[in-house]
């Protein structure tokens, strides 16, 4: 267990950020919250500089991609504050057709390679990021492999028709 409760955490960003940041739930003990795009630099440099949190560790950065919901990706922040022991996420969801957001390498080095597999694979643009490219897929693909916007199975396969599985 860490040093501070989730109760505490959750207290400590709403006073900071009132109604800017709303909490999801907490899965595992592991709070999870949501905020705009507008204010993830804003969250995340806080939880980072704050003296008493110290989520000086930024975990991972990835998407997910919801096709049935209005804002369908979702940029997901894992962070832990080594000092306390405690780890938080932080989503922001974008529109299928509007998927910037700014980058968070002005606050951690390390975030430059997983934005830019959240791209390759995901298609968020992040602003201002220092070489936003392809970095496990060929450059000329067009495709973002992650987004369920295919098939699962190749509907041409003979092999795999319901009568051969007593269907």
């Amino acid at each position: 267990m860490g040093k501070f409760s989730n109760e505490e955490l959750l207290k400590k960003i709403s006073d900071q950020f009132s109604d800017q940041v709303s909490v999801i739930g907490e899965p595992f003990g592991l709070l999870t919250l949501e905020t705009g795009r507008e204010q993830i630099i804003d969250v995340l440099a806080f939880l980072k500089n704050d003296p008493t949190l110290q989520f000086i560790f930024l975990t991972d950065i990835t998407a997910i991609h919801y096709p049935e919901q209005e804002k369908q990706i979702g940029v997901i922040y894992h962070l832990h504050s080594l000092v306390n022991n405690v780890r938080v996420r932080i989503k922001v969801f974008l529109a299928d057709g509007d998927v910037h957001i700014p980058t968070a390498t002005t606050l951690w080095n390390g975030a430059n390679w997983m934005e830019r597999e959240t791209y390759d694979f995901f298609g968020v643009l992040f602003d201002g990021h220092p070489d936003l490219r392809r970095i496990l897929n060929v450059d000329d693909m067009t495709a973002f492999p992650m987004r369920k916007e295919f098939p699962l199975e190749d509907p041409n396969r003979v092999d795999k028709k319901d009568y051969f599985f007593g269907r």
